[in-house]
Order: C-alpha cells, then structure tokens, then sequence
C-alpha cells in the first residue's frame, strides 16, 4: 500500500478513537453525577474538564428545561455526526 493509503486509514482511525473517547468521557460524567464515586487518579478531574469543554458551550446555548440537563444527549448526537462527515471527507484509499 501506498504512504498516503496508510495516511488515510490512520486519519480515519484517529477520528474514530476521538469521538469514542469523547463519548465515553460524557458518559462517565453522567454516571459520576447519579452516583458519586471517587476516581483513583484524579480520573474524575480528567472526565470533568474534557467533557465540560464540550458540555459547557451546548449547555449556555439549550434552554432551561427544568433541571433536566440534556446537553450530554446533545453532544453525543452531535460528535456522531461530526464524526460520519468527517470521515466521509476522507477520500477512499484505493
């Protein structure tokens, strides 16, 4: 294969590992917020600054809906969709 075929494939395989890590890190803050738990490691402090920087800006923008936080719903909808363009921009290694 060629150097810009292996290119292609890792472009696609970094963006998928990026919106998995993503995704996961919203919803461990999800299940951190319904059940408080220590994290070894200062994990939590890790999930809580990755995903606010994704959660903070959807969250200022939703309006309020009585205490229920959709923004987490919002974010995974929105980086799985970020994510197929993204990879459907890739051109196809021949």
């Amino acid at each position: 294969m060629c150097v810009s075929c292996f290119l292609i494939v890792f472009a696609e395989a970094f963006i998928n590992v990026f919106a998995g890590a993503l995704t996961v890190c919203i919803l461990v803050r999800v299940l951190l917020s319904w059940v408080p738990v220590r994290l070894p490691l200062g994990l939590a402090d890790l999930v809580f600054g990755v995903s606010e920087a994704v959660l903070g800006p959807i969250r200022r923008a939703l309006p309020a809906m009585g205490g229920l936080d959709l923004s987490p719903f919002v974010a995974i909808i929105a980086i799985q969709i970020v994510q197929g363009l993204l990879v459907r921009l890739l051109p196809y290694p021949v």
